[in-house]
């Protein structure tokens, strides 16, 4: 397995070694992560460090390589069974204004996610879509309506439930509150989360709230600059980050009372910077690096990638600790 994490638990989609290229643009840079059956894994990082990329890759949405697994059988394969397991993992966009087809109704928007095979009318159909609109506190009379006359949170669960249409055993949520009111966010969080425990879901979450990851997910991946650089429990991560960009992402959060600059998070260098050939990716903005001790040359001619396996949370950076059986030694 790729993370300890889930060493001990069935493994319900491994992903290893994905790249996505945009011409010359590296959007996404040897992404590896297992998700444990049932588990919520999270992702996060700043806006163009590759989280959706990553999204959109497993579903097929952007060309990649690299091996994407479901319970054993290769996505990208083109047998029966592939295209099987690949309908078995459904995304939620961010923006659901833009995924549901403003020409349709809402009943016709849900019922694009079903198994057009598994019912033998349209009246069998139109059921398990009203089932689908309760199973997402909706009214099923809402399934005359146009996406466009619903609110921004009722749009949202409409997408929920196209998603839910499919049966999937894999959800992907893309920053889903992300355009939503706070009250509303709360509303849409806990429908995920009864849903995800009620049904067994595997889900990948995406999001730029610490909290709301905290709240939703088991193991958490930090993305920087298309690469994950830190991996592991939720709550070793966030209460133990061993990257300096995960201790800059927490040092942003804002805390009631408190006044601060955006310098102080370490995070005013602009994203989307080239990678230094052969280097770490963060030294140019690192606290802990040659920037700051001119000593740590190693983070500006070694890639601390190679040895991040063998650190705890799979930390790339070279002045994480190492992993010595249940201890860890600092360097």
């Amino acid at each position: 397995m790729t993370t300890a994490v889930t060493s001990a638990l069935t493994t319900a989609l491994t992903v290893q070694d994905l790249e996505v290229h945009y011409g010359q643009v590296k959007a996404v840079r040897g992404v590896s992560f297992d998700v444990a059956d049932g588990s919520v894994l999270g992702l996060v990082g700043e806006s163009g460090s590759g989280k959706s990329t990553v999204a959109r890759a497993v579903v097929g949405l952007a060309h990649s390589t690299g091996t994407m697994r479901m319970r054993g059988v290769d996505l990208s394969g083109s047998s029966r069974e592939a295209r099987r397991q690949r309908r078995k993992v459904q995304l939620i966009f961010q923006d659901s204004r833009s995924s549901l087809d403003p020409r349709f109704t809402v009943e016709d928007c849900v019922r694009e996610g079903l198994d057009g095979s598994a019912y033998r009318s349209r009246r069998e159909a139109s059921a398990r879509v009203a089932e689908l609109l309760e199973m997402v506190s909706l009214d099923p009379s809402v399934g005359r309506s146009r996406p466009g006359n619903l609110s921004g949170g009722q749009r949202q669960r409409v997408a929920i439930a196209r998603a839910l249409a499919a049966e999937p055993e894999v959800l992907i949520a893309d920053e889903v509150t992300a355009s939503l009111d706070v009250s509303v966010q709360a509303v849409v969080l806990n429908l995920l989360r009864r849903l995800q425990h009620e049904l067994g879901l595997t889900m990948i979450f995406i999001s730029h709230n610490l909290a709301v990851v905290r709240y939703m997910c088991d193991d958490l991946a930090v993305m920087f600059n298309g690469r994950i650089v830190e991996l592991g429990s939720v709550e070793g991560v966030i209460d133990r980050p061993e990257h300096p960009y995960t201790r800059s992402l927490l040092a942003a959060v804002p805390e009631i009372g408190e006044r601060r600059l955006l310098s102080d998070a370490g995070t005013e260098t602009a994203i989307g910077e080239p990678a230094p050939p052969g280097g770490c990716d963060y030294h140019l903005r690192c606290p802990v690096g040659p920037t700051a001790d001119p000593d740590r040359s190693i983070c500006v001619t070694a890639d601390p990638t190679a040895g991040a396996a063998h650190r705890l949370h799979r930390a790339n950076c070279h002045f994480a600790p190492e992993v010595t059986g249940e201890r860890a030694r600092v360097r």
